[in-house]
């Protein structure tokens, strides 16, 4: 048996709490609730104050080291589920609402404008993805954490919605000029197979992990043509979603979608670069000719 003394990050003492040899964090931490202020949910359990997160899974074994224990408040925590459903439903229906309801943004000229097939071409598409996004969050996802700090709720809300409505309104102007149908018949092309292949990739990820674990396994090709891409890069989903928003900003040749493009793969690259970073550290045969996101570049 094994004696941790649990600190605050603050190094506030809040007690002892034996363990032994099958104990693990996730233990630990329901030991934690039943003597302190912090939920389960609400805890960052690290070895030194400025220390990384413990993984729930991790035990005493593994942890030999581990006889003092600090833990942080990450403060209140809202399901990744709600999150994500939140960040979806807005731009699909803040989208739909300017589209249908012109006069909401352009007054009586709104009213009195023609909507273009390349704009009702760019509603489809972006109702596709986020209503695709919305029944995989529902159906398809596996978190490994259950919840996030609500904080994060309105910084993401606030991305979503707002480029949506900065997109839209350009889309759906009166003074909106669609390009050449080869810039429309690429874009949508473009956006089709990337939509495929990021569902494609979403569905491999979520069969790597039984439902109820936090298991983690290599992702590999699994037959589906589309997954070929797990060959080239650790994190294909990113690299399939940044082609789709490649593809609907050719196919509205409109700037905020390119900026918005922009956004979103300079975020996911950051996301792309640190979970393959994370592979091969916890992988000794991770693919070695593997990238982050673009295939033998980066």
């Amino acid at each position: 048996m094994v004696q941790v003394e649990v600190y605050t990050v603050k190094n506030k003492k809040l007690g002892d709490i034996t363990a032994s040899n099958t104990t693990t964090v996730g233990d630990i931490k329901k030991e934690i609730a039943k003597v302190s202020k912090f939920p389960v949910d609400r805890q960052s359990l690290r070895s030194e104050v400025k220390g990384k997160d413990i993984k729930n899974d991790a035990t005493i074994p593994n942890l030999e080291s581990l006889r003092k224990v600090f833990v942080k408040d990450l403060g209140p925590q809202i399901g990744w589920n709600t999150v994500f459903l939140l960040e979806y439903a807005g731009p699909l229906f803040i989208y739909a609402a300017v589209s249908f309801r012109p006069w909401i943004l352009y007054g009586d000229t709104g009213s009195n404008s023609t909507f273009t097939t390349t704009a009702k071409i760019a509603l489809g598409c972006w109702s596709i993805h986020y209503l695709k996004r919305i029944l995989e969050t529902l159906f398809v996802h596996r978190f490994s954490h259950g919840t996030m700090p609500i904080r994060n709720l309105f910084k993401n809300c606030g991305y979503y919605w707002g480029f949506c409505l900065y997109v839209a309104y350009h889309i759906n102007h009166p003074l909106f000029t669609p390009p050449p149908l080869v810039f429309q018949a690429v874009g949508l092309l473009l956006f089709a197979v990337c939509e495929s292949g990021n569902l494609a990739t979403h569905l491999l990820l979520r069969n790597l992990r039984p439902a109820g674990s936090t298991v983690r396994k290599i992702p590999r090709p699994d037959g589906c043509p589309l997954n070929i891409l797990f060959d080239f890069v650790s994190c294909p989903n990113y690299s399939y979603e940044v082609g789709s928003w490649i593809g609907f900003t050719i196919l509205t040749s409109c700037i905020p979608a390119g900026l918005f493009t922009a956004a979103g793969f300079y975020q996911m690259t950051l996301w792309a670069l640190g979970k393959h970073k994370n592979y091969k550290k916890e992988f000794p045969d991770y693919p070695k000719q593997r990238k982050a996101i673009i295939p033998f570049i980066l």
